[in-house]
């Protein structure tokens, strides 16, 4: 008679065999996902420092006398709210042989700004969005001083213009 001892089925090795490969396959897409989580995560964080500086009216010596010469409203502070950051696939960038992502800011405004008003106020949206991520994936010596475009292992990151609602 034989005995049973020590051996393993067929059955078994197979299962852990299959488990092993979903495994290794789901850690492909988990990271890829994770790596974008991260990056609307840092987009949403940047936004809103934004925002939150514009509204403090923090301005370089010379971007404030450049206001304050032309009387633009933008030297008070102001409500702006963020809708909602979206961002889009743009397919293969052959330059950096990395997906382009941009991404946009939706925003409306509780005041009246002129278009140039609502453009400078888009412009620091967009800079503090790039800087976080630029910051979030430690790229920052890799990019250029107005963070565009940012970079991160799988992707290549752009902002589009503040959508104003």
């Amino acid at each position: 008679m034989k005995e049973n001892r020590g051996q393993i089925s067929g059955e078994f090795i197979f299962l852990t065999g299959v488990i092993i490969m979903i495994l290794m396959l789901s850690v492909v897409f988990i990271a890829s996902e994770n790596e974008l989580n991260i990056a609307m995560s840092a987009a949403r964080s940047g936004a809103i420092e934004g925002v939150g500086t514009s509204s403090a009216g923090i301005y370089a010596k010379d971007t404030y006398n450049d206001y304050s010469d032309s009387g633009n409203g933008l030297l008070h502070p102001y409500s702006i709210d963020i809708v909602n950051i979206s961002y889009s696939e743009l397919g293969m960038d052959d330059a950096y042989g990395k997906k382009k992502i941009q991404f946009k800011v939706y925003a409306k405004s509780s005041k009246q700004y002129t278009k140039s008003e609502l453009d400078s106020i888009g412009d620091r949206i967009n800079y503090n969005l790039r800087k976080s991520l630029a910051i979030s994936f430690n790229s920052t010596s890799s990019t250029n001083k107005l963070y565009n475009p940012v970079f991160s292992p799988h992707y290549v990151f752009t902002t589009a213009n503040v959508k104003w609602l």
